[in-house]
């Protein structure tokens, strides 16, 4: 499964998905562009409390966690930081409770869709927890 099509606030997005350690780690690193429409679908194989940082990432990203059930609970927007800050420098940005996907999306889009904490998005969670490694 590269690619997975979700609707968030009524709005389609096509984002690539990040099933494995590697690609989690990767994400959207030198990146030039997201497209309005897209983005990345980070899964994981059981919930737990995530951290991102904005490793190598030359665009603003918005951060949305979502826990099992679908719902969101918490999201960021994540400035560019110096492309090769060292690891231990970058600002970490917290799901707070155990998560178990999370999505980023082109910088502004939290704010262009108005997604606020408890809202929901549905995502084929069995399906993309069964493929997450």
């Amino acid at each position: 499964m590269d690619q997975v099509t979700v609707t968030i606030a009524e709005h389609l997005f096509h984002l690539e998905t990040a099933l494995d350690d590697s690609a989690r780690y990767r994400g959207l690193s030198d990146r030039k562009e997201i497209e309005a429409d897209g983005g990345m679908l980070f899964v994981y194989p059981r919930p737990q409390t995530l951290r991102f940082v904005m490793r190598r990432c030359l665009v603003p990203i918005d951060l949305i966690y979502i826990d099992p059930a679908g719902r969101v609970i918490k999201t960021h927007r994540m400035e560019v930081e110096p492309y090769n800050r060292k690891e231990d420098d970058l600002i970490r940005y917290s799901s707070q409770w155990p998560a178990l996907c999370a999505i980023e999306l082109r910088g502004g889009t939290i704010d262009w869709l108005g997604i606020r904490t408890g809202d929901t998005i549905r995502l084929p969670i069995p399906l993309l927890r069964s493929a997450a490694r």
